[in-house]
C-alpha cells in the first residue's frame, strides 16, 4: 500500500465464450494492459476497429516504475485522449543538472525554443498513466477490456492466431486476425513462441527509493557522480506527483538485493543525502538490474511485438515506455489500413523495419550512457572523471558528459516508405522526421474556430497535406480542385492551408494562421511548399508546389501500394 495512491481493483467479468457463446473471432487482440498495450488498444478503437485487450492482473502496476515521459510520447498521448490528464498531474521539467562530487559541471535544457505545447519531459508515476489509460479505454465502446484473463497458449495459422485463455472460470479459446503482444520484458508469449531476445545484461544494481517529502528543490533532473553522501557511486533525483521524490542509488553488482531493500539500509542512505533535519516517509523500494536487448524482428506473421517484449534498455535516458508508446504509434495506423483492406500485409514489415532502427538507436545511446555512469575498469573510470573535471571549465568536455542521453523520437530517414526530396530544403523536417509542433490559429470555419491551437492537434492521426501559401484568399481554382481531389480515394489525404495571413480560402479548404511564424521557420515553408504527413505525424514527402501526381505516388509508397 502507498500513502499517496489507492490502487484500483478492476472488475473481472466472465467472458462470453465461457457463458455459452461460440469461439470468439476478433479483428485484433492486444495482450498486456500496461501503458504500451493500452495505447495500442485505444488507438485501434479510436480509429473504429473493435479490439479485445487481455491482462492477467486486475490493477495497475505496483510502484512508480516508469517515471519520465518525453515530449514525443506526450504528443501521442494527446491523440489518445489522456495527454492533458498526464501533464496536469505530472511534474513538468526541461532542465537537467549534473554534479561531480560537490560541484555542478554541466546542465542542459530539453526545450530551449519557445512555442511548443508540451514540455520536454514530465515525471509521473506509471500507475497514474495506466489509470488514465484504463479509464480512457473503458470509455470507448469498441474495446473489450478483460482483466484476470491470462493467455496460456498461442497457435499461429496462415490467416489467424488461436489463443487459449485462462480465467477464474476456467480456460476458453478465441481467434484473432492479428495479435499485438505487449506483455512486457518477461513475456510469456515470446517464450511460448520460442523467440529469442539478444543483447547485453549490465553487471550493476540500482536501488529505487520513492520518498514522500516537502522540498523546495526546483522541478529539474539532478544527477550526481561520486557525491560525498554516496562516494564512488552515482545518484539520480526526480520529483514526481504528490510530493513523491524518486531517488536512484547505484549499489554495485555485489550488493544483496534483498538486504538493500530493508528500511534499515535505505533510510540511512537517504538521510546522508538529504540531511537529518529533512522529514520524509519511505513510500516504495525496489532494486533493479538492467539490460540492453531486442528481438531480431518485431513481426512474426500475424503476431506483432511492441514495447519491452520487443526491446529493453537501461533506465538512463527514459527510453523504455517512451519508445514503447512510439512503437504503437508506428504500428496501429498501418495495422488499421491492412485490416480495412486498404494496404497489403507487407506494410506491417515496415513497422519492424522502422522500429528496429529506432530500437537500435535507443540501445546504442542507452549502452553508452550506462558505460559512462558505471565504468567497469580503472581506465574507464579515470577517463570519465577526467571528463567531469574538465567539464567544469571547458565546453568541449561538456559534450562528452553522459548521465543519460534523454529520449527523443527517431528520424526514420532510411525508411522505405519515404519519398526522397527532389528540391532543396533547409531545416530538420526531412522525409522520415517526426513533426515539430507550432502554434496556429484556425481562420473562419465552424463554431469554435478562431482560437489559438497547435499544429499537431489539428493534424491528428490521418494522412494530411500541409500547404503553405502566401494568401489563402488568392489560391486559384485549379489548385483548389487539385487539393480537393486528394480527398477522394480509398486512403484520403486531407489538405490544410497554413499562411501568415488570416484570410479564408475558396472551396471550403481549412486555413490556419501561422501567427508566430514558427511553421514557416520549422518547416522551411515558403509560398507553395507542401508536406505529406503520415498518421503517426512523421514526414512522408515534401515539395515546393502542389502536383497531385507525385503526391499520390508518395501516398502509394507510404502505404506499400506502389
Amino acid at each position: 500500500m502507498l500513502s499517496t495512491y489507492k490502487y484500483p481493483k478492476f472488475e473481472y467479468v466472465k467472458p462470453p465464450e465461457q457463458a455459452g457463446a461460440e469461439v470468439g473471432r476478433y479483428p485484433a487482440v492486444v495482450v498486456g494492459a500496461g501503458p504500451v498495450g493500452l495505447a495500442a488498444a485505444i488507438d485501434l478503437a479510436q480509429q473504429g476497429t473493435p479490439v479485445l485487450l487481455l491482462d492477467d492482473d486486475d490493477s495497475v502496476s505496483v510502484g512508480s516504475r516508469g517515471v519520465c515521459y518525453a515530449k514525443r510520447a506526450l504528443e501521442v498521448l494527446d491523440r489518445l485522449g489522456v495527454g492533458d490528464a498526464c501533464v496536469e498531474k505530472g511534474v513538468s521539467w526541461n532542465v537537467g543538472r549534473t554534479f561531480f562530487r560537490e560541484e555542478e559541471v554541466y546542465s542542459f535544457n530539453l526545450l530551449p525554443q519557445p512555442d511548443h505545447k508540451r514540455p520536454g519531459m514530465i515525471n509521473l508515476q506509471q500507475y497514474y498513466l495506466e489509470d488514465f489509460l484504463v479509464r480512457r479505454a473503458q470509455a470507448l465502446p469498441n474495446i473489450d477490456l478483460r482483466f484476470r484473463n491470462k493467455v496460456v497458449s498461442v497457435q499461429r495459422g496462415v490467416d489467424k492466431v488461436t489463443l487459449q485463455v485462462e480465467t477464474p472460470d476456467g480456460v476458453y479459446s478465441l481467434e484473432t486476425d492479428w495479435l499485438v503482444v505487449a506483455d512486457g520484458a518477461r513475456s510469456s508469449i515470446r517464450r511460448m513462441m520460442n523467440l529469442e531476445i539478444e543483447g547485453k545484461i549490465f553487471m550493476d544494481r540500482f536501488l529505487i527509493a520513492d520518498v514522500v517529502m516537502k522540498a523546495d528543490f526546483p522541478a529539474e533532473r539532478w544527477f550526481w557522480f561520486d557525491p560525498p553522501f554516496h562516494p564512488g557511486q552515482s545518484v539520480l533525483l526526480h520529483r514526481q506527483a504528490d510530493n513523491v521524490w524518486r531517488i536512484d542509488f547505484q549499489l554495485g553488482w555485489q550488493a544483496d538485493p534483498e538486504e538493500e531493500k530493508k528500511p534499515e539500509k535505505v533510510i540511512p542512505r537517504i538521510k546522508a543525502m538529504l540531511g537529518d533535519d529533512r522529514e520524509f516517509e519511505l513510500e516504495w523500494v525496489s532494486v533493479y538490474t538492467f539490460q540492453c536487448r531486442r528481438m531480431n524482428d518485431f513481426r512474426h506473421g500475424r503476431v506483432l511485438f511492441v514495447g519491452d517484449v520487443a526491446h529493453q534498455v537501461s533506465p538512463f535516458g527514459a527510453r523504455g515506455a517512451n519508445s514503447g508508446i512510439q512503437d504503437t504509434d508506428n504500428l496501429i495506423w498501418k495495422l488499421k489500413l491492412v485490416i480495412d483492406g486498404k494496404a497489403p500485409e507487407k506494410l506491417l514489415d515496415s513497422y519492424s523495419e522502422e522500429r528496429v532502427f529506432a530500437a537500435d538507436e535507443n540501445l546504442l545511446n542507452s549502452t553508452r550512457s550506462t558505460d559512462f555512469i558505471t565504468p567497469k575498469s580503472k581506465t574507464s573510470l579515470t577517463f570519465r572523471n577526467a571528463v567531469l573535471t574538465l567539464a567544469r571549465h571547458y565546453p568541449f568536455a561538456r559534450a562528452l558528459v553522459n548521465s543519460g542521453r534523454l529520449s527523443v523520437p527517431s528520424f526514420l530517414t532510411e525508411s522505405s516508405l519515404n519519398t526522397p526530396d527532389r528540391e532543396t530544403f533547409g531545416g530538420e523536417m526531412v522525409p522520415g522526421a517526426p513533426m515539430d509542433d507550432a502554434p496556429i490559429r484556425e481562420v473562419g470555419g465552424a463554431a469554435g474556430a478562431g482560437g489559438n491551437a497547435w499544429l499537431l492537434d489539428k493534424v491528428r492521426d490521418r494522412f494530411v497535406l500541409l500547404c503553405y501559401v502566401d494568401d489563402p484568399a488568392s489560391v486559384d481554382a485549379a489548385t483548389v480542385n487539385a487539393l480537393r481531389s486528394l480527398s477522394d480515394g480509398p486512403i484520403p489525404i486531407e489538405p490544410i492551408l497554413v499562411s501568415a495571413r488570416a484570410n479564408p480560402a475558396p472551396g471550403g479548404l481549412r486555413v490556419f494562421e501561422d501567427y508566430t511564424g514558427r511553421v514557416a521557420e520549422r518547416y522551411d515553408a515558403k509560398a507553395g511548399t507542401v508536406y505529406l504527413l503520415r498518421p503517426d505525424q512523421h514526414v512522408a514527402a515534401r515539395w515546393r508546389s502542389v502536383d497531385p501526381k507525385p503526391i499520390r505516388s508518395a501516398l502509394a509508397r507510404a502505404t506499400c501500394n506502389a
